[in-house]
């Protein structure tokens, strides 16, 4: 099971790497900010792995998906004011890879600690986001698609929580998937 999940995600990896580089075309409509983080493995992981974990692990799972919109709309309104970082793309990779641990492990967190974490990833999401949607209604629409990532990682998240041996199997093989995806990423942004 392991090894094939591997293979899948080196596979996808080119396509990682194209959603942060302008090389997929964005527009300014809706529809456009809708698939845009469907269209990078990297937003399209870490946005299920906080739905994922909060479900499996968080008491009030709704809490750590919520700061994730807030503060990704923050940060991509302060992309647009002209706010860049060189951190960036590596925050982003470190995030897929700590959401995922953070998943696979069911580790429990206070919930405003649980928050800020998950808050701070979604800033860098939303640099990276920010600087490449152009328009209001693009953003609008990479919110709702954000959130609805986040509905159905919350939902996996919560039906493993209700079948522990499920849970006990589940947690880390899709936690730990998405955690290897993070490392190759990381890996990527920092040029090794």
């Amino acid at each position: 099971m392991k090894r094939p999940l591997i293979t899948v995600l080196a596979g996808l990896l080119p396509l990682v790497a194209a959603s942060h580089t302008g090389e997929l075309a964005h527009g300014h409509d809706f529809l456009s900010g809708f698939v845009h983080p469907l269209s990078g493995l990297d937003h399209l992981a870490a946005m299920l792995a906080v739905g994922l974990w909060s479900g499996l692990a968080l008491r009030r799972a709704w809490q750590a998906p919520l700061a994730f919109v807030l503060l990704m709309l923050i940060g991509a309104v302060a992309a647009r004011a002209g706010l860049d970082s060189p951190l960036q793309e590596p925050m982003i990779a470190a995030s897929v890879l700590c959401l995922g641990l953070l998943a696979a492990l069911r580790l429990r967190l206070a919930p405003l600690l649980a928050a800020a974490l998950v808050g701070g990833f979604a800033f860098f999401h939303g640099l990276a986001h920010g600087a490449e949607l152009d328009g209001d209604l693009a953003l609008l629409g990479l919110l709702l698609a954000t959130a609805l990532l986040h509905v159905a990682g919350l939902l996996l998240g919560l039906l493993l929580r209700r079948h522990l041996k499920l849970a006990a199997v589940g947690a880390p093989v899709l936690g730990g998937g998405i955690a290897l995806l993070g490392c190759a990423l990381l890996l990527q942004a920092v040029g090794a």
